[in-house]
């Protein structure tokens, strides 16, 4: 089928529907937020506050509840730490777990599906270890950016709902220390990671991994068909995270920590980190200073989401036969190649006709973007225009073969929006993420922030629409 982001969001009745509690004790442990000093609303989703019915919530309430996470109507009370292992960088860690985050809240969207409000920086919990639970206002505008522009660019994404500046000072060896403080909440659709079935496997609890499996079906995919719901669950997070791949890589999109404690089962990106959209088609491109070895680097996060599944796949041992996990295992590179050709069309607003033919296209177009003469938005941008089939700036020798392809392909969108009468692309590299920060971190200036996601919904709306 051809590609299609996710519908808008719609307007809903609140509707809190708790479902984690069923997987018992084992799956997390109650927590407190911790008291913050301050409390200062700094972002407010106002696209996906409605989806979950709380955009009637005036300010000073939205604080009570995502800054001191007083309880919702009939939900989580207290608030759940999820407990999960994870390789990290290939290296198994049965020491982690929610940090510095719990899971919030548990509610229905406008299409019906669960969804969790999930934490980060709200104070410490079992799992912290040496960590302080806090979150640095810096992660938390970065996380902001990195949700907006992947929503806008077709990525499954978690929606950054809510950053609240605390008033704390954090030390961080990273960066320039004091820095501000901020405690932030996510809307996914499911924080249940690959880690928390590595974690039960490591303890050897066939029960709870068989009861995880079914919560799992039955709430993120319509419920269980078969007599064998853990390779059933395996097939269809392994097409979900191929999705994932695929979209990464046309966005030029690399994650930087891609650990098994950082996939979760609907195939939705999430908590953001040492992220960067590489501005030029640049395999080896890394996103982290700690990834030496270019583990995550831009044209390998394909081979890492393989990896990771395989690890899923060998903690459903656990409950499942090997065989058929392994045949699913298989068909990941072709499912990859098909997401990927898919919403490379989609970006460029052409229909796809089939693996084949999309696939000849999309390697002409990564010839000629390997010259690194135009960067990936900028390509983007021009041929998402019907009137640039022929572009000028486009017509040296590494893009004949893509030109000849492209010319007989049929439109799947008219750019109507005025998106396609900007001087250049929407972008989202480094610099433009500095000087953002630095506008609030020297002036308190949130005005480019705010500029900036309006640009970004901008592209988002033509990318859809037209």
């Amino acid at each position: 089928m051809p590609y299609k982001p996710q519908s808008e969001p719609g307007k809903t009745d609140y509707q809190a529907d708790v479902q984690i509690t069923q997987l018992g004790e084992k799956i997390g442990d109650p927590v407190a937020p911790a008291d913050f000093p301050d409390h200062i609303l700094r972002f407010r989703n106002d696209r996906w506050d409605q989806s979950v019915g709380l955009d009637n919530l005036d300010e000073q309430k939205w604080i009570d509840h995502f800054g001191k996470f007083q309880p919702l109507t009939d939900n989580l009370n207290p608030p759940l730490a999820l407990r999960y292992h994870g390789h990290q960088f290939r290296n198994y860690n049965p020491e982690i777990g929610d940090g510095r985050g719990f899971l919030f809240a548990q509610l229905r969207d406008h299409e019906n599906r669960l969804m969790d409000l999930g934490t980060k920086g709200s104070g410490t919990t079992p799992w912290s270890r040496t960590g302080d639970g806090r979150l640095t206002l810096k992660g938390a505008v970065r996380e902001i950016l990195a949700t907006e522009m992947l929503e806008a660019l077709g990525v499954n994404t978690s929606k950054t709902f809510s950053v609240i500046e605390t008033g704390e000072k954090l030390s961080r060896g990273d960066e320039p220390s004091p820095t501000r403080s901020a405690v932030m909440t996510r809307l996914s659709h499911s924080h249940i990671r690959i880690g928390a079935f590595q974690r039960i496997a490591y303890e050897k609890n066939e029960e709870l991994m068989h009861r995880l499996a079914q919560y799992c079906l039955e709430n993120y995919y319509g419920g269980a068909q078969t007599d064998d719901p853990a390779t059933e669950l395996f097939a269809k997070v392994a097409q979900e995270v191929a999705k994932l791949a695929g979209a990464y890589m046309t966005a030029g999109f690399v994650h930087g920590v891609l650990n098994t404690d950082n996939i979760n089962i609907t195939g939705e990106s999430f908590d953001y980190g040492p992220w960067r959209f590489t501005p030029y088609w640049e395999p080896g491109f890394t996103a982290a200073y700690f990834d030496q070895e270019g583990l995550y680097c831009f044209g390998r996060q394909p081979e890492a989401l393989h990896w990771n599944l395989a690890q899923f796949a060998s903690a459903l041992r656990l409950i499942a036969d090997s065989e058929p996990l392994v045949a699913t295992l298989e068909t990941f590179p072709k499912a990859y190649g098909t997401a990927f050709t898919e919403h490379f069309c989609w970006r460029l607003g052409i229909e796809s006709e089939g693996f084949e033919k999309d696939r000849d296209l999309v390697v002409a177009a990564e010839k000629g973007l390997a010259e690194k003469t135009i960067q990936i938005d900028q390509f983007f941008f021009d041929w998402g225009k019907t009137e640039n089939l022929a572009r000028t700036e486009q017509d040296s020798a590494e893009f004949a073969e893509f030109r000849t392809l492209i010319a007989d392909r049929t439109r799947t969108r008219e750019p109507v929006s005025n998106y396609w009468r900007k001087p250049e692309p929407c972008s989202m590299h480094i610099e433009e993420v500095e000087s953002i920060w630095a506008s609030i971190a020297e002036d308190d200036n949130w005005t480019p922030l705010t500029e900036k996601i309006n640009d970004i919904r901008d592209m988002g709306a033509a990318l859809r629409n037209g």
